[in-house]
């Protein structure tokens, strides 16, 4: 089976789904598949390498820029990349089309009828798009669930409202994964609070801003975020409470720096708001806590809570500073219960590694 994953956005990305896309691409293709992976380069960096991921045999890469050649070269359109895409598809007739991009998606449909084509949903985009746009949204996620050969979603939540919104239809759901580390260094569990992470954007329903407010209530404690551009940073930074935790503020660094500092740390949190975009989401952040060994401070969501259960986290009111700090400070008081819950989280994070979630994938996509 031949597969072309279209990716419309520069490759490596500093967001998750960079991630996310590279390991799928790369597991399927060790899973036997061939797959073109077609995406907009971002010269001098490697699309894949710098996730530290290899490229294996059967992957081949398809930079399609969005500029005009030399000396045009600071043109830029994404019509250029969805000119030099349709001409890949015409190329692989037999090719299996797959996106995560629902505007590609519907100009594919447009373009290409009578080709198949699987959409990976990640989000509810007539949920979590401005109002002034939700009925645009609504047009073209009902022409994509209604004709696509096959849907993915990212978790159950997303599953239920895409059914709820645009009528029952399969909708297969995978989770994201993580790169499963065979051997971790020891954790200094006895001053486990000396050793708390957040990693991820710095999105406002991403509750970093919460994590910071309640630094002011931890005093003792020591907490590295990984994330964020420079305006998001010295937003936070601004903020960081004049007593309480210690903040490092990392700022956007590679992917294996990232899994090293989680490899070390004890606690890791994940504050998310109760926002449109908290409902559909499947933080790969998540399942790299888990596989890291950390034990877990989240707030009580239902996209988290379909993966860990009651004893598996320490559960805490959304958008809520003082929960937030009261979950830590629990954790932190308790370095054995904090060790205890951190093994079995990373026990858990075994069946949701990028290849488990490949070979749920390619089953799927040899059954078409």
């Amino acid at each position: 089976m031949r597969l072309l994953y279209a990716f419309p956005e520069p490759l490596p990305l500093e967001r998750a789904r960079g991630v996310q896309v590279a390991h799928s691409v790369a597991e399927l293709a060790r899973l036997g598949m061939e797959v073109e992976l077609a995406y907009v380069p971002n010269p001098p960096l490697d699309p894949l390498a710098y996730y530290g991921v290899e490229v294996p045999p059967g992957l081949s890469l398809t930079p399609l820029a969005r500029s005009l050649p030399w000396p045009l070269a600071r043109i830029h359109s994404n019509r250029l990349f969805l000119w030099r895409l349709q001409e890949r598809i015409a190329a692989v007739p037999d090719a299996l089309l797959f996106v995560r991009h629902l505007k590609l998606a519907v100009l594919l449909r447009q373009s290409r009828p009578g080709r198949k084509l699987v959409y990976e949903a990640h989000e509810v985009f007539s949920d979590t798009a401005p109002p002034a746009k939700r009925a645009r949204q609504f047009g073209m996620e009902i022409r994509v669930l209604r004709t696509a050969t096959l849907v993915i979603a990212n978790s159950l939540p997303t599953a239920g409202r895409l059914r709820e919104l645009y009528g029952e239809r399969e909708i297969a759901v995978l989770p994201n994964g993580v790169d499963w580390p065979e051997h971790l260094p020891q954790k200094d569990w006895a001053h486990a609070a000396s050793h708390i992470a957040y990693a991820g954007s710095f999105f406002a329903w991403k509750g970093v801003a919460d994590l910071v407010q309640a630094a002011s209530e931890l005093p003792g404690c020591r907490i590295t975020l990984y994330g964020g551009d420079a305006a998001q940073l010295a937003r936070e930074r601004g903020r960081a409470p004049a007593a309480g935790a210690q903040l490092e503020f990392r700022g956007h660094v590679p992917q294996q720096e990232v899994m090293r500092g989680l490899a070390s740390a004890c606690i890791a949190v994940l504050p998310n708001r109760d926002d449109p975009d908290s409902r559909y989401t499947s933080p790969i952040k998540l399942f790299e806590y888990m596989a890291a060994g950390c034990a877990i401070v989240a707030s009580d969501l239902p996209p988290l809570r379909a993966v860990l259960a009651e004893d598996e986290a320490v559960w805490v009111r959304p958008g809520d500073p003082a929960s937030l700090a009261e979950g830590i400070r629990r954790l932190a008081a308790d370095p054995e219960c904090a060790r205890r819950m951190g093994e079995r989280a990373r026990e858990k994070a075994r069946g949701f590694t990028w290849r488990a979630r490949a070979e749920r994938l390619a089953g799927l996509l040899r059954a078409i």
